[in-house]
């Protein structure tokens, strides 16, 4: 599962970018609608069977306790660091998610909220990177070096 996920999250930010491009450049507000949507089902699923996963199944530790960096305790610190990132991350995406739904119209186009949610959007964007860089982090320290 935690090899599914990095690679998972490559494809994420992929997403991620193409959706927003498709928003800023192409001004594809309904396509850019439904990939976040989606993306966020997802993404959802994926967080809680890697979550499930890590917690009931995988001893991480037991197999990242071979890294040269586990005893030294820079695996700890870098799964802190992409804590900070991966805990806002989904509640500020909800936020950005629900808030759209509420006050953009169905049928997406610019309207009053735009601005609010832009800067949402970007934060939720920044977050989400962020996570996906600093898991990468975790990874390649914990079971790759």
């Amino acid at each position: 599962m935690l090899d599914f996920v990095v690679v998972a999250m490559v494809a994420l930010v992929v997403v991620l970018g193409a959706s927003i491009y498709l928003v800023r450049s192409r001004r594809r507000f309904r396509l850019h609608k439904q990939i976040q949507l989606v993306t966020a089902v997802i993404l959802l699923v994926t967080v809680v069977a890697f979550e499930v996963d890590v917690r009931l199944f995988t001893a991480w530790r037991t197999l990242a306790a071979e890294s040269a960096w586990y005893q030294s305790g820079v695996v700890d610190v870098a799964l802190w660091v992409h804590l900070v990132f991966a805990i806002p991350t989904p509640l500020v995406w909800i936020y950005t998610i629900v808030m759209a739904l509420n006050k953009i119209p169905a049928d997406p186009r610019p309207c009053e909220y735009s601005a609010r949610h832009r800067f949402w959007g970007w934060t939720s964007a920044v977050l989400l990177v962020m996570t996906a860089v600093t898991g990468w982090v975790f990874y390649i320290l914990a079971f790759a070096l």
